[in-house]
């Protein structure tokens, strides 16, 4: 035991010092401080600077001089980044491997640590994974897509959770990744790395995946935008991942990126692509843009709270805003009522996530020491306690008035084949629960938050790793769903009143506690938007915008941050 602690702490000392080694061997040029015509390029909207590369305005190289030292910044602020691509990014515009006439030509793209390129690691934290051995062997096929067909250069991978189930990004191979605009907070996870780079304009465009929102959480947290893609929209083959074969509820590749507009021109550059080609998994499904092309006046439902967790004053404000702006705008806005259980549904997804007991997750620590996440810590306490105990516990907490948090808790236990087979089949029929009742409503969109708080501090998952009803649900139903921030907490807004809120769980309780206006002070808040149905990505980004110009036309809404001069 105590051999396999010291062969983990070393492994994971080499591999910040590695990180440190590649940044500080960077040519000359990175180092220097951001002029004029840095701060131009990474200003620009990432069609534009395709344009400008295709059209001999400026050079790929220099664009990707300018995001290289914006992304060191951005780095030493939040400890983002991972693996540092540029040797390879170079040599790759050298030989002219990347096609310069593509739809993204020499624009620089950042990947979560998942991603597979050649040469370096996927450790997605784990130590194990760090080892001279574990170096990928082959590109991903989003890597070689990106640089054959679109033109793009991958130059940096980003820090996640280590097992990726968890709404903070830390683990003992490169640390804690801090939110890019309040220290001690979260930027969210698992793809919490990539939205501090983003934040903070250390990328445009980047790659992410989501299984319980784990792109959308960080969009949430770090005031960028992001899709979750429907399965077989976006292209995922030869990623890592810490839970291969888990299929109860699918993780998906999706986009992230700092504006609207470039998310929109990274997801449909993707799509014209035919990822199909190249990718198994995707389906062959055009761009639509007659799915984008909404009517005058949009029927939106507002789905308030998830029965679980109810959302936190900041974040209540944020989707009371956007629905006053879509009024205003002349949109129909509807409260949705008598839906499908969101509490059934999130215990579902949980015991489809989690049918081995974290069997496959936790078989790749290097040591009985190697840190977990706090939040999926709790969970296998809980796993690992005997099924009467479980049963006692929640017999106790019916007993208290706390179902909510009796079923979580009792639902535990590693599962059957033929436990998991009835599992899937109880997902069909929630599937078809939401389908028809969202057909009775008739609505266009669903708006609602992204999760109760606008963060968590350092640490907080212990006390909010059930809060993920909000993204979660559409996991399960494999909806596409979009993030997009439209303000910040504001501590003399967003206080909680005094009596404050009855909270009827454990879960909320716990959640709940983890509020502070004050310390939250300019968080970013965000809202959600849901399509009612699969593969309906050109339609959520065109709700996005449409929530987007409302909120710009009553004077409210998200301000993007310039890049200025150092």
């Amino acid at each position: 035991m105590l051999f396999s602690y010291l062969t983990h702490r070393h492994t994971c000392a080499a591999k910040q010092q590695s990180r440190a080694d590649s940044i500080a061997a960077l040519p000359g040029r990175y180092h220097e401080p951001l002029n004029s015509s840095d701060a131009e390029i990474l200003n620009a909207p990432v069609a534009l600077t395709a344009s400008n590369i295709r059209s001999g305005g400026t050079t790929p190289l220099a664009v990707l001089t300018a995001f290289t030292k914006r992304a060191l910044w951005a780095h030493g602020r939040t400890n983002c980044l991972t693996e540092i691509l540029i040797p390879s990014a170079e040599a790759s515009l050298s030989s002219s491997s990347i096609n310069l006439s593509g739809a993204l030509a020499g624009v620089p793209v950042s990947l979560k640590d998942t991603v597979n390129v050649v040469g370096y690691h996927s450790c997605i934290g784990y130590s194990s994974f760090a080892t001279p051995a574990h170096k990928a062997k082959n590109d991903a096929v989003i890597v070689s897509f990106l640089r054959q067909r679109l033109g793009a250069v991958p130059f940096m991978k980003t820090n996640v959770p280590i097992t990726l189930l968890s709404f903070e990004s830390t683990n003992d191979v490169w640390g804690r990744t801090d939110n890019p605009w309040v220290p001690g907070f979260s930027p969210g996870g698992s793809t919490g790395g990539e939205a501090a780079l983003l934040a903070l304009g250390g990328s445009r465009i980047g790659v992410g995946t989501d299984v319980a929102g784990s792109v959308r959480v960080p969009a949430a947290w770090s005031g960028i935008y992001a899709l979750r893609c429907s399965t077989g929209r976006f292209p995922r083959a030869g990623c890592t991942t810490s839970m291969a074969g888990q299929e109860g509820v699918m993780a998906v590749y999706s986009p992230m990126a700092k504006t609207l507009p470039d998310l929109q021109y990274f997801m449909k550059s993707i799509v014209d692509a035919k990822p199909w080609e190249v990718d198994w998994s995707v389906h062959p499904l055009p761009w639509r843009e007659e799915e984008a092309q909404l009517p005058e006046k949009v029927r939106w439902g507002v789905l308030r709270d998830d029965g679980v967790v109810p959302p936190t004053p900041a974040v209540e404000r944020a989707l009371n805003e956007a629905i006053e702006a879509l009024r205003a705008r002349g949109d129909e806005v509807v409260e949705l009522q008598g839906h499908p259980s969101c509490y059934t549904s999130l215990r579902l997804a949980a015991r489809l996530l989690n049918s081995d007991a974290g069997t496959t997750y936790t078989s790749f620590f290097a040591s009985f020491f190697e840190r977990n996440d706090p939040g999926v810590a709790v969970i296998n306490r809980i796993f690992s306690l005997p099924r009467w105990v479980k049963r006692l516990w929640a017999f106790f907490l019916r007993l208290s008035g706390d179902a909510i948090t009796a079923g979580l808790v009792e639902d535990l236990h590693p599962r059957t084949v033929a436990q998991q087979w009835a599992l899937v089949a109880e997902r069909e029929q929630i599937r078809g629960e939401w389908f028809h009742y969202l057909q009775t409503q008739k609505v266009d969109f669903i708006i609602t938050p992204p999760h109760p708080t606008p963060a968590v501090p350092a640490g907080g998952m212990r006390d909010s790793v059930a809060a993920c009803g909000y993204t979660f649900l559409w996991n399960l139903l494999d909806y596409t769903a979009g993030v997009l921030p439209v303000g910040r907490v504001d501590p003399a807004l967003d206080k909680v009143q005094h009596g404050g809120r009855k909270l009827q769980n454990g879960v909320a309780k716990r959640c709940w506690r983890l509020y502070d206006a004050a310390s939250m002070k300019g968080l970013p808040v965000a809202v959600q938007v849901v399509a009612p149905g699969r593969l309906r990505e050109e339609m959520v980004l065109a709700g996005m915008k449409r929530v987007e110009e409302a909120l710009s036309k009553v004077g409210r809404g998200w301000e993007v941050d310039a890049v200025e001069i150092e």
